[in-house]
């Protein structure tokens, strides 16, 4: 069923759109609703929370909107172009591909149980009275953590290939 379903996402990756962005463009704006669901193919990206940049993104396969696409709601943080960024453009109705949706739906889950391990971390650092460099380090590693792309789910069965 994995195999199956990597392919599936793999063949409609390579039939989507290509948008491209220029370094310094904003590739989202938080607040704004773009219609749009965008799958890094290569580049760099920044992406930005209340003025803070809580990730620089290059990984090919990193997925942008789900949240938008998902709730049905504005984006909720800008990302910008660091350099000239392309991307597959996909419409939230995209996602009633079950492919698709398994996609989002596996970096969802992979954010939410490394973030809730990092969570772990950090109260266990609290209540031993670690340093603020170390509490510091593991808040950061956070914030990496909730904008983690979807590039890596090989475990999952997934290979992104971004020259496809």
């Amino acid at each position: 069923m994995w195999i199956n379903f990597a392919g599936q996402f793999q063949k409609s990756l390579t039939s989507l759109p290509l948008k491209t962005y220029q370094a310094g463009e904003t590739v989202l704006a938080n607040g704004s609703r773009t219609n749009e669901l965008l799958i890094l193919r290569n580049g760099k990206v920044a992406v930005v929370k209340e003025g803070i940049e809580v990730a620089t993104v290059t990984e090919a396969g990193a997925v942008f909107g789900e949240i938008s696409a998902l709730l049905d709601c504005p984006h909720t943080a800008d990302v910008r172009a660091l350099t000239t960024s392309q991307f597959h453009v996909a419409h939230p109705a995209a996602l009633q591909d079950p492919a698709a949706l398994f996609y989002v739906a596996a970096i969802l889950a992979r954010r939410l149980d490394r973030t809730n391990q990092a969570l772990v971390e950090l109260s266990n650092q609290v209540e031993v009275g670690e340093s603020r460099r170390a509490i510091e380090s593991t808040i950061e590693k956070m914030k990496r953590l909730l904008v983690a792309s979807g590039a890596h789910l090989g475990q999952f069965g997934y290979s992104y290939n971004r020259f496809a």
